[in-house]
């Protein structure tokens, strides 16, 4: 999918600089030096993403930013900014105006990498937006490509989650739900390097952080892609633990929405089944042995007995 990037700077040496950076990487590039011509250009066109300077003349990058939000919520919006006015860059991205910030000089690697990102998170939106289940199953298949070894996994974890919401006698309309919940519980995963899904060895405490955001990053791409709470539910609480230890609340218990619990068992009985990039796949036996193990601490165990009976037929 062919995506616009928008460049905004009133200096036409950083124009130019800004232009050859994105020249090769396959994306329609218009460029500005006014910021109320980016603006009926934001008005008149589908941007992905929008890259502005912070001093203009006529208004700020920061100002510019808060009214392509307005205008276009979708389009993605990077502030490059000097140190001096790091704080307000820091708050622009607490109140949702900007979606990163690079500081001047830039890193032409860095700035590559975070409007990439950007774009895919910004194809990402626009394909949840659709109604067609098999536009969202397609996402969440790309979003796999990030690590090899998981291929495949969010139709395995659908399958049983389905099994067990039969079981459980949910409505069409919840089924449906933890369907699309299923396939995307890992859709933040796409703001994650493949460097850092992919490591073989032990994971540093910052690369860990990283790993643990990913339920917050989804469930905000799903709320900004209009999607229903209980596949937000089943996104954000996946990995919240029926003890209260999981992330990222810590909520305990049937507090955690019953959707989530679901998927957490057959999140986790496919990822010991299955090769990852730290160790071998277990065999069912295995598996089972040690998801017993976690009964009542990481699984309801209700739901667990359920899962083992009408999925493995144990």
């Amino acid at each position: 999918m062919s995506s616009t990037i928008l460049l905004v700077d009133d200096e036409e040496r950083e124009l130019n600089s800004l232009d050859g950076l994105f020249a090769d990487i396959g994306m329609n590039i218009l460029r500005s030096s006014c910021a109320s011509d980016a603006l009926g250009l934001v008005k008149q066109e589908e941007i992905a993403v929008i890259i502005s300077d912070n001093k203009m003349p006529e208004m700020t990058g920061l100002e510019l930013l808060a009214r392509v939000r307005a205008i276009s919520p979708d389009t993605l919006r990077i502030l490059l900014t000097s140190h001096a006015d790091l704080l307000n860059a820091i708050d622009a991205i607490n109140r949702g105006s900007v979606f990163r910030f690079i500081v001047k000089p830039w890193n032409k690697k860095a700035l590559r990498n975070i409007v990439q990102d950007a774009v895919g998170r910004y194809q990402l939106i626009r394909n949840l937006k659709k109604e067609d289940e098999e536009t969202i199953l397609a996402a969440a298949q790309e979003i796999e490509l990030k690590d090899p070894l998981t291929a495949g996994h969010c139709e395995r974890v659908a399958q049983f989650a389905i099994t067990m919401g039969n079981a459980l006698r949910f409505s069409p309309g919840h089924m449906k739900d933890l369907k699309k919940g299923s396939w995307l519980h890992d859709c933040g995963k796409i703001s994650i390097s493949k460097k850092v899904l992919n490591k073989t060895g032990k994971l540093t405490d910052h690369e860990y952080d990283l790993i643990k955001n990913h339920p917050r990053w989804g469930a905000d791409l799903a709320c900004q892609a209009g999607l229903p709470p209980s596949v937000i539910n089943i996104i954000l609480r996946h990995h919240e633990r029926f003890d209260g230890s999981g992330y990222p609340s810590g909520l305990e218990g049937n507090n955690i929405p019953l959707e989530a619990r679901i998927v957490t068992i057959a999140d986790v009985f496919d990822a010991l089944t299955t090769d990852r990039p730290y160790r071998a796949r277990f065999d069912d036996g295995k598996a089972v042995e040690i998801m017993r193990m976690m009964q009542g601490s990481v699984f309801d165990p209700e739901l667990l007995e359920l899962f083992l009976q009408q999925c493995l037929n144990k």
